[in-house]
């Protein structure tokens, strides 16, 4: 089917294209949702009549999405859910939870159409998300899901809270033996330098006698 797109849609086209797509994406989303015109005479002709009046209301709403980017991007979304020892939700976390999170912390109006989730969170841990405030303007967030609030701050500062509990102690040693050889290695560099500097003095010493002699 051929349509005349009203906005930007991704891996598609531009506001004014018209593409070719298939008949039940056209009916099941682009059309219902406003974001296309089936290509008929009539509507190419309406179209091009409104095209100028269409293009000022959609800079109008880039710019206020462009404003809004400047709070949302990388906003750190706490979810609370309940959770098995090893971190698999009772339940899930899906784009109207992410919507409604995000229309909370800063008054938003996104619909769970605007949240770009490949398929619903079945684990606590941190989760980069896509929204799309606008067509032309997208940003990511993340969502912090977890037990409690206490074990959000544990996750937030690098915690492994998934795993049953003899997987996260040794994730945990694991990294604590990291942090150890960071630590070690950086002393040997110092103590090598330290070292060498008694040696130059040494060197600029007999340079002195010989001078002198």
């Amino acid at each position: 089917m051929q349509v005349i797109l009203l906005e930007r849609v991704e891996k598609l086209g531009n506001m004014g294209d018209v593409v070719n797509v298939k008949t039940g994406y056209a009916r099941n989303f682009l059309l219902p949702q406003g974001k296309a015109l089936r290509a008929t005479k009539e509507n190419l002709a309406h179209f091009e009549a409104q095209r100028a009046e269409l293009e000022k209301k959609n800079a109008e709403a880039r710019a206020i999405a462009e404003e809004q980017a400047k709070s949302v991007e990388g906003a750190k979304l706490v979810l609370i859910r309940a959770a098995g020892e090893a971190g698999q939700l009772y339940g899930s976390v899906a784009t109207r939870d992410i919507a409604n999170a995000v229309n909370d912390m800063f008054e938003t109006s996104i619909t769970r159409n605007q949240v770009i989730l490949d398929k619903p969170i079945k684990m606590i841990g941190l989760h980069d998300i896509k929204v799309r405030l606008h067509p032309e303007v997208t940003v990511t967030v993340v969502a912090n899901v977890a037990r409690t609030e206490e074990e959000a701050e544990l996750q937030a500062a690098g915690e492994i809270l998934t795993g049953n509990a003899s997987e996260r102690e040794e994730a945990r040693q694991a990294a604590e033996e990291m942090l150890a050889g960071i630590e070690a290695a950086q002393g040997d560099d110092e103590e090598a330098g330290s070292e060498e500097a008694p040696a130059e003095d040494s060197a600029h010493e007999d340079g002195e006698d010989k001078t002198a002699e």
